[in-house]
């Protein structure tokens, strides 16, 4: 009826009755007799059962109130009363506030590990520690053994402990790390064993230790390169053993950082089983990634002698074939040279050791006999050492066979070319009587034009694809691409200032401009040419000296010189272009140069190829480029329209 009595009156209050009690003056000779003796944890609670009871930190409230519930159950409440953690607590009133306890005093060894652990290092230098052991273990008063299910550092439970940290994608990125560590183990083999109850699957505390946690690159850290397969080994036993002994291992063991460990081949949180078709160690990624990754370089031949090419043999094989079609059941690198007991073949103990070559081909090849597992499997196309009779054969086959090859199939497209010739010839003479279409001026601008345009095209995409097949094809380093890739342009250039010069002061060339002009009647001739040919109208569309086709693919040619002229030259000179106006315009003209390439050499074979080859009326050529000349029923035929007049007089 009096009302709620605040916290510390009510401290008094006890006093009061307390020192009643025992018979003893209350106030100061109070204070003494408790203070000369060790204060009970029912003292304690007196007050800080009180679920109202806080206090101002940095000018916020933080309570003070303590869950007897939780305390008693938790590992200290069974062994500790209160002040042995809050040693600085003398007497139930408080003339200063108590300082905050730690773990120090009975924890020394893990606070000494923490101090130098990744998440402890940050209060060193002043800063916020990046996790605290209530972080990890709990409320202070309520932590629980590790072998408690409930206790955040049960073995169950270290994944999602960790992941309220390491799961927090803004609060990683903040401090320059990222979640996927954390997305990617709950993926894996080791995540998903501890999400169905395994208790013996690895945790993040198996692997990065649990109070002094460092980084991958201190040789103290567990997860260090070479301490990893020692790391593996805690649960792997057998494995760890297996691999110790390998070419692998041994090579670790001598402090090799090019060998790879465990994390290289199997991945490091991802982990998955080598049944799964995501798994670096399946059957279909083994050979083409995870043994590719340093078995396809030249590093290890060059530094340590061991053979090259081994990648490359082995895709060329039957078995690599087989691999890239699909195939889970062909031999991969694995099958025939171990997994973690990988050794050279001159080790009695190698699976592919010459006297242990009928038991591992025998896996596949059931019957084999020594015979058929003497010939090599990684048959090379280079230099052939001393007494290698299979590289050998194969590389005078495939000698004798590209010599072939080129023999056969070039006499047979130079008899081809012949005869089609022959016959090319014989139908144009046919078409009597012919006309004009092009003069001698107009076909050698169109022929610098085709050369120049082809040798750009096929230098310009080898730049940009130095490893494609039409790269390779060309045999010529980037310099000299470079070289003839810069004259043809300047020849492209050159060969569009000259048509300027041409359509503006020459006869024929003023008429060639206005009969390429575009009118509003090209417009209505598409749409009657779609109508005509898809049979929806019976009147064929009449045109005049240019067909809209011939008039789109003229203007396009034009646009497309000046923007590869333009573009080029900016890409050429690019400092000077970057210096007067800015590196953002090298780099827009590098995107337009390679776009617009691209459109030019699609249209060109989509549109100017058909109708110069492969339309129906001219096929197989409409020969007007080479002599000038085409039939005139033909023309007549096309361009009704045309006045008489052609292309100009024969010259």
């Amino acid at each position: 009826m009096f009302g709620p009595i605040s916290a510390r009156l009510r401290a008094l209050v006890f006093l009061f009755l307390a020192a009643c009690t025992i018979g003893l003056p209350s106030g100061h000779a109070a204070q003494k007799t408790h203070s000369a003796q060790k204060l009970k944890d029912t003292d304690c609670l007196a007050c800080h059962s009180d679920s109202t009871l806080a206090h101002e930190v940095n000018g916020k409230p933080e309570s003070l109130y303590v869950d007897q519930d939780k305390l008693s159950h938790s590992i200290h409440g069974s062994m500790f009363s209160c002040v042995d953690c809050h040693t600085d607590v003398k007497s139930l009133v408080h003339e200063t506030p108590p300082k905050q306890a730690t773990c120090t005093q009975c924890h020394a060894d893990a606070q000494t590990a923490y101090a130098h652990s990744i998440h402890g290092r940050p209060a060193r230098d002043g800063q916020n520690p990046a996790a605290t052991c209530q972080d990890c273990h709990g409320d202070a008063h309520a932590i629980l053994a590790a072998d408690d299910r409930k206790s955040p550092v049960n073995h169950a439970n270290i994944p999602a402990t960790c992941g309220t940290c390491h799961g927090q994608k803004f609060l990683m990125e903040s401090n320059g790390e990222s979640t996927q560590p954390f997305i990617s183990y709950q993926a894996s083999v080791h995540g998903r064993a501890v999400e169905k109850g395994s208790m013996k699957a690895a945790v993040c505390t198996d692997c990065h230790g649990a109070h002094e946690i460092l980084p991958a690159n201190d040789a103290q850290s567990p997860i260090y390169k070479f301490n990893v397969p020692s790391t593996c080994g805690k649960c792997h036993v057998d494995v760890a053993d297996t691999f110790a002994r390998s070419i692998h291992g041994q090579a670790i063991a001598r402090g090799n950082q090019l060998a790879p460990v465990c994390t290289d081949c199997h991945g490091i949180h991802s982990i998955k089983s080598h049944l799964d078709p995501n798994s670096p160690t399946s059957a279909q990624n083994l050979s083409r990634d995870t043994c590719a990754q340093c078995h396809a370089g030249v590093r290890l031949s060059q530094e340590f002698g061991i053979p090259g090419g081994r990648v490359t043999s082995y895709f060329d094989s039957y078995h690599g074939l087989a691999v890239k079609g699909g195939s889970v059941v062909a031999a991969n690198c694995s099958s025939c040279h171990g997994v973690h007991n990988i050794l050279p073949s001159s080790d009695p103990r190698s699976t592919i050791n010459a006297a242990n070559l009928d038991a591992t081909c025998g896996q596949c090849h059931k019957g084999v006999t020594r015979k058929f597992t003497a010939t090599r499997v990684h048959l090379e196309e280079g230099a052939v050492s001393a007494g290698d009779i299979d590289s050998f054969s194969v590389r005078w086959v495939r000698r004798v066979y590209v010599a072939l090859i080129l023999l056969v199939i070039g006499a047979m497209l130079l008899h081809n070319a012949i005869v089609w010739r022959g016959k090319a010839a014989a139908r144009r003479k046919m078409q009597n009587p012919m006309m004009q279409r092009m003069t001698t001026n107009q076909r050698w601008q169109h022929l610098i034009l085709l050369m120049s345009f082809i040798i750009l095209v096929i230098t310009g995409f080898a730049l940009k694809f130095p490893d494609s097949w039409f790269a390779e094809l060309l045999g010529l380093g980037e310099k000299l691409r470079s070289v003839v890739h810069r004259v043809a342009g300047v020849v492209l250039i050159g060969a569009g200032i000259y048509h300027i010069a041409y359509v503006a002061a020459a006869r024929e060339g003023r008429r060639l401009l206005r009969d390429l002009a575009p009118r509003p009647k090209d417009a209505f001739d598409v749409w009657a040419a779609m109508r005509y040919y898809l049979g929806l109208s019976k009147e064929k569309p009449k045109y005049g000296r240019f067909t809209y086709g011939e008039k789109a693919e003229y203007w396009a040619l034009v646009w497309g010189t000046a923007l590869m002229g333009l573009t080029g030259i900016m890409m050429w000179a690019k400092v000077w272009v970057g210096d007067l106006l800015s590196r953002t315009w090298v780099d827009v003209a590098t995107a337009i140069h390679y776009y617009e390439a691209i459109l030019a050499t699609l249209a060109i074979v989509v549109w100017h190829f058909y109708q110069v080859i492969f339309d129906p009326d001219v096929y197989p050529m409409n020969w007007a480029w080479w002599d000038g000349d085409m039939p005139e029923k033909q023309y007549r035929e096309e361009h009704r329209l045309d006045e008489g007049e052609g292309a100009g007089s024969r010259d």
